[in-house]
């Protein structure tokens, strides 16, 4: 019975984990930028067999290490390329994740705290959607994560031995952090503790052995990628990939410019309802027989917070490292309802408030599609989502049922947690809240993004395997590459030698091939598509409203528009 108990939670929270992460995960394609974008320099790592420089369209892509197209292309090397063979890896993690806090909740305060860490981190609406996404933030937050708690284990031991190997530990999994999105793995870590000795200054710091015992470990990670491109290919790779970790840091990137609230708002709204239930934590004392964790916990949020609202680049995900100390502290915060008065009149009201407008939202988009399209068109300005919203969607008719189906969990939950049941309540947030995603995802998601990308994709696909040049113009994407399945150019191709000639002049003047030599050479690419001595047919695929200048264009041939999108031609002409 003993071996029972101890095996059961990690049964029950690994099929869920299963269920909800995995089921479906396929039926909707990859979304522009991030998704599409790191599938693609996955499945260019399995065709190229260059597994240490990342790629995009077969040419260096500065902007992240490779650890995550790793698990990437060996999901797609088992199992084909696929939407769901992208986002293997994170549900994967997903799974990982919830073992691993119940894990720890469990050796922390028992197996009920296990459990409802575990589950409302599960039933939260963000940490619940990126496991089921294709981009990189879960696998890089669980890493530092796991580096920041062997930190946490390594300054409180006393036993020589053990401090010793959780430095070790430590640096290992910020060394993966590292090589999986970049430095800011490190930065969080160094600020974290740094923080956290101001507020503790009395205490003993590490060792020098034990600091030497990190580094080597972080070093000899890290080496696996940055110590083997610079002997492979120099520094210049590295360089810019720098650079590119600055820019994100000193100015906004590919208008991603938000206001400096806008983590605040994110983390908040998109972390119902752990987000409110871990509000009033803030405001009261550590428990004692996990007080230190929980300062840790609540510098790592704040350190994550106050980061990236101070950095000019604002994408939803970058605050994503709060989730899993929000979570303990929310977790904390129910755990403490069985020992005291239950959840109190406001925060009923602000759950079930909230709840009800997400609930709202899963409702409201199905819902005006069904009933409202032709209105929305009427009173929409923007031409492009104007002809988006005329692609003919077949709609079943009842998929607003979800946002209902919803917000009648959100109730069970908020009467099951005044009752002080609260893994009842929990299960209820979750089977709410995974059953309206899955359903969403399945019915509801592919016909939305039919709307939004579905006529582009189905152009792209109709090329795999043809031997043709393809392009958008004014609209950035990476969708053409993956979909089309592109194949990496030869010195047969006009184009790869036209390449080689466009970034020969950029280099008069730039000392290395960065962003700004970068997009002269796509400037010229383009010009050449358009104008030059073409040695295949090319095809361009722009928008409704930025497709003006390919209208000029004699030389291009207009095939058809679908939704928001234009699709024209050149032809090669052959002399005879």
């Amino acid at each position: 019975m003993k071996v029972v108990k101890i095996i059961l939670p990690y049964t029950v929270l690994s099929l869920l984990g299963i269920f909800f992460f995995m089921t479906f995960n396929g039926d909707v394609h990859l979304f522009d930028w991030d998704e599409i974008n790191f599938a693609e320099s996955s499945r260019e790592m399995l065709v190229s067999e260059n597994f240490f420089q990342v790629q995009i369209n077969f040419e260096p892509f500065q902007e992240k290490p490779p650890l995550f197209f790793w698990l990437q292309s060996l999901s797609m090397k088992l199992f084909g390329v696929s939407e769901f063979s992208a986002r293997l890896p994170n549900a994967f993690t997903g799974v990982l994740s919830l073992l691993i806090i119940f894990k720890i909740g469990d050796s922390m305060k028992g197996s009920r705290f296990g459990w409802i860490w575990s589950l409302i981190y599960l039933g939260s609406l963000l940490p619940h959607l990126y496991y089921k996404s294709g981009i990189i933030d879960p696998v890089f937050n669980l890493f530092i994560f796991l580096g920041i708690y062997f930190v946490i284990f390594w300054f409180d031991s006393q036993d020589f031995k053990k401090r010793f190997k959780y430095s070790f530990f430590s640096g290992f999994f910020i060394g993966l952090a590292v090589i999986t999105k970049g430095p800011v793995g490190l930065l969080l870590l160094l600020l974290t503790v740094v923080v956290y000795w101001l507020i503790n200054r009395t205490k003993k710091m590490f060792k020098f052995n034990e600091i030497l015992s990190f580094i080597v470990s972080f070093s000899f990670v890290s080496f696996f990628w940055f110590g083997y491109e610079t002997i492979q290919n120099g520094p210049w790779f590295l360089i810019e990939f720098i650079n590119y970790q600055i820019e994100l840091f000193s100015q906004p990137v590919a208008g991603h410019e938000q206001p400096i609230y806008y983590h605040f708002v994110v983390v908040l709204i998109g972390c119902f309802p752990m987000s409110f239930i871990a509000i009033p934590r803030f405001f009261k004392s550590s428990e004692s027989n996990a007080a230190n964790f929980e300062l840790w916990m609540k510098i790592l949020f704040w350190v994550v917070l106050i980061l990236f609202t101070i950095v000019s680049t604002k994408i939803v995900h970058y605050s994503s490292m709060t989730y899993l100390p929000l979570s303990f502290l929310a977790a904390l915060e129910l755990n403490s309802y069985t020992n005291r008065f239950s959840s109190n009149f406001w925060m009923n009201l602000v759950l079930i408030f909230f709840g009800l407008i997400i609930s709202f939202i899963f409702f409201i988009i199905p819902y005006l599609a069904l009933f409202h399209l032709d209105f929305i068109k009427q009173v929409i300005e923007d031409n492009f989502i104007k002809a988006a919203l005329s692609v003919d969607v077949h709609w079943l008719g009842y998929e607003y049922v979800f946002g209902i189906f919803y917000f009648l969990a959100i109730v069970l939950f908020v009467y099951f947690l005044n009752r002080k049941h609260i893994i009842t309540s929990l299960f209820m947030l979750i089977f709410g809240l995974g059953l309206t995603v899955l359903f969403f995802g399945k019915y509801v998601l592919p016909k939305i993004e039919m709307y939004t990308q579905g006529p582009a994709i189905d152009f792209y696909e109709s090329f795999k395997n043809e031997n043709n040049y393809i392009t958008t113009v004014g609209f950035k994407s990476y969708a053409h590459y993956f979909y089309s399945e592109i194949n990496p150019l030869n010195v047969e191709d006009s184009l790869y030698l036209k390449r080689i000639q466009f970034k020969k002049e950029a280099m008069v003047n730039h000392s290395v091939f960065n962003q700004v030599a970068r997009k002269e050479v796509q400037s010229k690419v383009l010009t050449w598509l358009k104008s030059g001595a073409i040695d295949r047919d090319v095809y361009f695929v722009s928008r409704t409203d930025r497709n003006h200048l390919l209208d000029r264009n004699k030389n291009i041939e207009f095939l058809f528009q679908k939704g928001g999108f234009v699709f024209y031609k050149r032809k090669l002409i052959k002399i005879e």
